[in-house]
């Protein structure tokens, strides 16, 4: 497959280094904040705003909320860990580090970030937050986290990126259901991905000895698909990308391309 033109004419098959920081931003991933001083604070879940400034789910009683207290901000990072979730020996996808100044929510605040937060994480400590008129006396907070740099590593290399750059950009499309269409095409769909395989990725050239693949990354512009050889003196363990044949931006669209894929695939 071949991937999608740019307006330079330069060909691209995959989100630029700015959109996949605002999807890992998004909130799938594991997040952690570190601030100097305090210990790391594991994130229960976290959304970002339209500007991708990320709204942060913690509770009241955590170092890092009691650290903030008669303070406006700190310097903190939010540490994102991007993994799979098809079960694999190496699952982690990407890493992003969101660096910046973090700061409680004020309570006029609170309800909106809630209901933002809700979208990719319905979770009961958010029904008091999000509330008409807040409890000042609720258990959990929502901090939020100026943006001052981002650093992205992931399967197309490593990127550091301004805030401006950063916020300009827009999360994947399929950032909130990804992983279950992943999940699903692992359990119900490998002799089909199997099939896309081009014969060359087979080291004897033969349709038999093409590697076992398994669904492992998705975005807009197509997939990334774990290969595994029988051995490793037959290839051993790869990753190999799959172009769409252009950029699609919603579930029709997907199911549109995947139905266009599977019917040429190799039996």
């Amino acid at each position: 497959m071949v991937g999608r033109a740019d307006t330079t004419g330069t060909r691209v098959d995959g989100p630029t280094a700015a959109e996949r920081a605002r999807t890992l931003a998004y909130g799938m991933g594991d997040g952690v904040l570190a601030v100097p001083g305090v210990p790391h604070t594991p994130v229960p879940a976290y959304t970002t705003d339209v500007d991708g400034r990320p709204l942060l789910l913690l509770p009241k009683e955590s170092a890092l909320v009691k650290a903030l207290e008669g303070e406006e901000d700190l310097p903190a990072t939010l540490r994102v860990c991007d993994v799979a979730p098809v079960p694999l020996a190496d699952r982690v996808r990407g890493r992003a580090w969101l660096h910046g100044w973090v700061s409680e929510l004020p309570p006029a605040g609170l309800r909106d970030a809630a209901l933002k937060l809700a979208r990719p994480h319905p979770r009961p400590e958010l029904l008091d937050l999000a509330a008409e008129e807040p409890s000042r006396d609720g258990a959990w907070t929502v901090l939020t986290l100026d943006v001052a740099q981002v650093e992205i590593e992931d399967a197309w290399g490593g990127a550091t990126l301004e805030p401006e750059e950063y916020a300009a950009a827009t999360p994947d499309p399929f950032v909130a259901i990804g992983a279950g269409i992943l999940t699903h095409l692992d359990s119900c769909h490998r002799d089909e991905l199997k099939g896309l395989l081009p014969v060359s990725a087979s080291p004897s050239g033969d349709p038999d000895g093409l590697p076992e693949v398994r669904p492992l990354g998705l975005d807009r512009y197509g997939m990334w698909l774990r290969c595994s050889a029988p051995s490793p003196d037959a290839g051993g363990t790869f990753d190999l990308r799959l172009a769409f044949g252009e950029p699609v931006s919603d579930l029709p669209g997907l199911r549109r391309m995947y139905r266009h894929l599977f019917a040429h695939a190799t039996p």
